[in-house]
């Protein structure tokens, strides 16, 4: 129970690690997520189904989710059309490319194809559990781009990419474009999503072309819960609360679904419950301080 937890917060961490980047940090309300995250799965399960070694299909996952970002980019800055319309377009066109990526098909199988959590298991299980050892795969590679993240953002570059989006007109004075800035903000963003949809095709053993469905729902979520565990404006407790946040979600949803019968509550209900947990958070962060004034 407490393995799969850990396995899918730190997977769907690093996804929410991008929807942070476009939500928090660029101020950009992006809905490729829900069409990138797919892409990566799906990207993944055609290159290892094709005899790809797991490390390449990664990495062109994280490409194609970069270019996922860039298409939306372009569609915004470009053709001046609305974030959250930009998005809107590009997940839906990607839903068509997500099909062509797996030759037609919804659903690929990766259960007889070796990935890098079958290589894992096979190596740990002489010394561990198996499931402890892909935690602790899990939490290496979360643990570096976390790393890799507060590093980029203490460059000139990534300080630029974290004024962009609480102040544009500073950006402009100081003689960039925000509008590149953006987009490589955007690129990166996605990308992280699709590696992460890879990472959970991996995991889960199969890649499906729904399985984007709503996940940006669930970043927010998880998004907002880190902000409530942690409180600072340090980047790398920031990214830290995400993870956490991401971690925290997948509990809550273990719960709902093993424990939710006794309010009558069943899976089908789990978006239910994200959306309510939404609702909550933003009541409590807009009217908490209120509250806490009066009382």
């Amino acid at each position: 129970m407490l393995e799969g937890i850990l396995i899918e917060g730190f997977i769907y961490g690093i996804m929410v690690l991008g929807v942070f980047i476009t939500f928090r940090v660029l101020n950009f309300a992006d809905m490729t997520v829900d069409g990138s995250f797919p892409l990566g799965a799906a990207i993944m399960a055609a290159m290892l189904v094709n005899g790809a070694p797991s490390p390449a299909a990664l990495f062109t996952a994280f490409l194609g989710g970069a270019a996922a970002g860039l298409l939306t980019a372009l569609i915004h800055t470009k053709l001046k059309i609305p974030d959250l319309l930009s998005g809107i377009l590009t997940m839906t066109m990607l839903y068509s490319i997500n099909l062509r990526i797996m030759a037609g098909r919804a659903n690929l199988s990766l259960l007889r194809v070796q990935t890098l959590f079958t290589r894992i298991s096979a190596w740990a299980e002489q010394f561990m559990p198996v499931q402890v050892s892909i935690v602790i795969y899990c939490a290496l590679v979360v643990l570096a781009i976390k790393i890799l993240l507060d590093l980029f953002f203490h460059t000139d570059f990534g300080l630029s990419l974290g004024a962009l989006g609480a102040n544009p007109q500073m950006i402009i004075s100081q003689g960039m474009d925000p509008a590149m800035l953006k987009i490589c903000g955007i690129c990166l963003a996605n990308g992280l999503v699709a590696a992460a949809g890879a990472f959970s095709a991996m995991y889960q053993g199969f890649a499906d072309v729904n399985l984007g469905q709503g996940i940006i729902i669930s970043g927010l979520a998880s998004l907002m819960i880190g902000e409530f565990l942690i409180r600072s404006n340090r980047i790398s407790l920031l990214t830290l609360r995400v993870i956490l946040g991401s971690v925290l979600y997948r509990c809550l949803m273990y719960l709902a679904r093993n424990y939710g019968y006794h309010i009558n509550m069943t899976a089908n209900d789990l978006k239910l419950i994200t959306g309510i947990l939404i609702i909550i958070c933003i009541f409590i962060s807009k009217y908490g301080n209120s509250l806490k004034r009066r009382v």
